[in-house]
């Protein structure tokens, strides 16, 4: 079997391989912070702050973390980012294992653990162009996100059955692990220096610049919309845990199984979502539906009546997720000249990172009052209406062709 172009690049490669191995602490770290805290509190709103630390982290530091991505050596910034982010999972692993955590050490844990990402978010993606050729970017793109999904799909089983075994600690303490591995692997990688940032404004100048790159790109804030219309009001992960747990009964373990479902999907769909980006030229269209029927795999899982069906509409989120999310990473990519590449891609994570983030707040505060199912069956008809708004009319999003050209 022949491996992709793209993976013949010799620090692509390392590079690939060392997401997937931070992205599988990270990710059981993430599904081990809510089942913690709903643990620990037995509220779902409760649950809903572990979203809105993160989105503060986001929303306040997305910028300064893009500005800084243009101005230094990417690399190095993005050790020194899980340098933090690796004290702070040492920190809650040893509090966590001692028994005096509380939820507000997770909840600031969050809060610590997002804001190193703010920085480290905008430089890992804005690194990816200087690793490939321009022509193989949309390939690299639509190889790591699903890449990812192995880790996503990995973390929270991995998390479901350490918590079962032992509790959130060792979770957390497999997540400061992965930390120092990437930390070393970055050491070694090398990237050219002509795709060195060398940004030399002021940091507000800086950051203003990249406001009016994307004020002024149709494709870039339409895709940005699309996003926060699935992400924010179809924020299934803050419900996961009552719903396995006190829906479905499945327990922690069941709970590590559904959090994992979605990201099974994305794997599953990695050859399709690959080839799609690789030779479809009506990539637009498919992301539409893919968002459409994302809103439609979220309504299903709220209602779904056995633990199974539940697995089955959770995976097939995912897929559409995948997607949906690679064909618009791409197209940012594409879309965007290297020295404007990490403030871009700051802004462009406050809606795809802060989404989910803001997401688990509003979805996490509304089913304290109706119910999981009622606040995920009302937030899945969103992306729903608003992918199929602009189905309906010509439009930057609907005639995205995926190709460097089509951007221009």
């Amino acid at each position: 079997m022949r491996l992709p172009p793209v993976l013949r690049h010799r620090d692509f490669s390392l590079y690939w391989a060392t997401v997937i191995l931070s992205q599988i602490g990270t990710r059981g770290t993430v599904a081990a912070n809510f089942y913690q805290v709903y643990d620990l509190t037995g509220s779902i709103a409760y649950t809903g702050l572990v979203g809105a630390a993160q989105a503060a982290a986001l929303l306040v530091l997305s910028p300064l973390g893009g500005a800084l991505a243009d101005r230094l050596d990417r690399r190095r910034l993005l050790q020194a980012a899980q340098f933090v982010a690796l004290l702070v999972a040492a920190l809650l692993a040893w509090l966590t294992l001692a028994g005096h955590a509380q939820a507000w050490h997770v909840v600031l844990s969050v809060v610590l653990t997002t804001a190193a990402a703010t920085f480290d978010q905008p430089a890992r993606q804005a690194l990816v162009p200087a690793l490939v050729p321009k022509a193989e970017i949309g390939q690299a793109v639509a190889l790591l996100n699903p890449s990812r999904e192995l880790a996503v799909l990995v973390g929270p089983l991995m998390a479901g059955l350490l918590i079962s075994a032992s509790g959130p600690g060792l979770v957390y303490a497999v997540d400061a692990t992965t930390y120092g591995l990437l930390v070393a692997v970055l050491a070694v990688l090398r990237v050219p220096v002509s795709q060195q940032p060398g940004e030399r404004r002021s940091l507000l100048g800086s950051i203003v610049d990249g406001a009016r790159y994307v004020a002024h790109r149709p494709l870039i804030y339409s895709l940005m919309a699309l996003d926060l219309s699935a992400t924010v009001f179809s924020a299934y992960r803050v419900l996961l845990p009552a719903i396995a747990v006190d829906i479905l009964h499945a327990g922690s373990v069941g709970y590590g199984l559904l959090s994992s479902a979605p990201s099974a999907g994305a794997l599953l769909a990695t050859y399709l979502v690959f080839r799609t980006v690789q030779r479809s030229r009506r990539q637009g269209r498919v992301l539409l539906l893919a968002t459409a029927l994302y809103g439609g795999a979220a309504l299903s899982l709220a209602h779904a009546p056995v633990f199974a069906v539940a697995l089955v509409v959770a995976g097939l989120l995912g897929a559409c997720d995948a997607m949906a999310t690679t064909i618009r990473h791409a197209a940012v990519q594409i879309d965007t000249p290297d020295e404007l590449r990490g403030r871009v891609t700051a802004f462009y994570q406050m809606s795809s990172r802060g989404g989910p983030a803001v997401g688990d707040v509003l979805v996490g505060a509304f089913a304290g009052v109706a119910g999981p199912v009622a606040a995920l069956t009302v937030g899945a008809f969103v992306p729903i209406i608003v992918a199929a708004s602009f189905l309906a009319r010509q439009n930057v999003v609907r005639s995205h062709t995926g190709t460097v050209e089509a951007t221009r």
